[in-house]
């Protein structure tokens, strides 16, 4: 439980850097994503799924 609370407060926390630092280059990316096909955004989706899988079974594998 503490992972999961871990990994939603550092995407949080991410979200928010961007936000904050960068709020005009939201506009962008949602119009460069909405210009994408649909099978893209679903390929990057699954990628970022898989990659941050990843990384908390790496997380948790060295946190004992």
């Amino acid at each position: 439980m503490a992972t999961l609370f871990l990994a939603l407060g550092l995407v949080l926390v991410l979200e928010g850097l961007v936000l904050a630092l960068a709020p005009s280059r939201i506009d962008d990316i949602l119009r460069m994503l909405a210009e994408m096909p649909v099978e893209t955004r679903r390929l990057v989706g699954l990628l970022a799924i898989t990659t941050g899988g990843i990384l908390l079974w790496i997380a948790g594998w060295l946190g004992g």
